[in-house]
């Protein structure tokens, strides 16, 4: 496999070990220009190692990666120049106010001077910090301090943003005023590499998704082929009393997973398995259905069946 020089991000049979550990184990991925890309997976699957060899914060034992055209082993002070970065850590200087800190950023990364007044008020705006502007660092909750980092990263107009829970301890009305700007990125061209926890942001924004585990690739798709590959239907239904003959559910051909919470009883199915009337009969026959809803599984569903682990253990 070689490396395809128009490609945001490209991987190449990428290893990264640590003494005996590998924590990133022949990953091959590409992301695409003006692409919103997420990258999940459980804690000490390899995300935070994977996106440091991204940012030139660590080097690979062996393979490839390049990002924007440029050769992360040779060239990785020039992507950081194009890179906004929301890290684990918002690393804020906390003895300063929030518009302190942006102008140092905006200094830093050569912001002209006749922009950076506007895009500085821009940014602030759009996390929803104006009121705030002149007040410490030190003296906002760390929801707070989450939408100045992202008002950071966004503020030199970067071609790649790396998005770590871009929206952790933010309220829902800054979370989609925060998804919204987000999508508009991609209108403008931008390749946005997001990890996060809430499923559900990853189903919202990205394209598609990469899920690995142990240092590797798992599955890589959208979200919606994802949930159609790995998963069949959900059928979960509300009984007058609770439903006590599991074995004749579990012995039935493409049944992945019951589970039963008082009078509300789920099950799981496989892809390639229409067993959902038969599960309705013998559910029926045994007590009196108040209620029922079939769907496709959710992309928590998938991740816990690709992953054995729930995502936020």
């Amino acid at each position: 496999m070689q490396l395809n020089v128009q490609a945001a991000i490209e991987m190449v049979h990428l290893v990264k070990r640590f003494g005996e550990i590998t924590a990133v184990d022949n990953l091959s991925l590409t992301v695409e220009p003006g692409e919103i890309f997420g990258l999940l997976g459980p804690n000490g699957s390899g995300k935070t190692t994977t996106v440091n060899l991204i940012s030139g914060l660590a080097a690979p034992t062996s393979g490839q990666v390049r990002v924007m055209g440029f050769d992360m082993r040779t060239e990785a002070t020039r992507v950081r120049q194009i890179l906004g970065s929301v890290p684990q850590e918002t690393a804020l200087y906390e003895e300063l106010s929030a518009w302190t800190n942006l102008d140092f950023h905006a200094d830093l990364f050569g912001v002209p001077p006749r922009e950076k007044r506007v895009r500085i008020e821009r940014m602030l705006d759009l996390v929803g910090l104006t009121d705030r502007r002149e007040s410490r660092v030190s003296a906002y909750s760390g929801g707070m301090k989450r939408r100045l980092a992202l008002a950071r990263a966004l503020l030199h107009d970067p071609q790649l943003i790396y998005l770590y829970e871009p929206t952790l301890g933010v309220d829902i009305q800054s979370r989609r005023a925060i998804w919204d700007y987000i999508l508009a990125l991609r209108k403008q061209g931008k390749t946005v590499l997001i990890t996060t926890n809430y499923l559900e942001e990853a189903q919202e924004l990205c394209g598609r998704v990469a899920i690995i585990d142990h240092g590797r690739l798992v599955a890589l798709d959208t979200p919606a082929r994802l949930k159609r590959r790995f998963g069949g239907s959900v059928v979960e239904m509300e009984t007058l009393r609770p439903f006590d003959d599991m074995e004749r559910l579990r012995v039935l051909p493409g049944v992945a997973e019951i589970q039963q919470a008082d009078r509300v009883l789920k099950v799981s199915t496989e892809s390639g398995h229409n067993i959902v009337p038969q599960i309705i009969n013998i559910v029926a026959q045994c007590c009196e259905i108040r209620d029922i809803v079939v769907r496709e599984p959710n992309l928590d569903e998938v991740f816990l069946k690709l992953t054995g682990k729930a995502l936020r253990d």
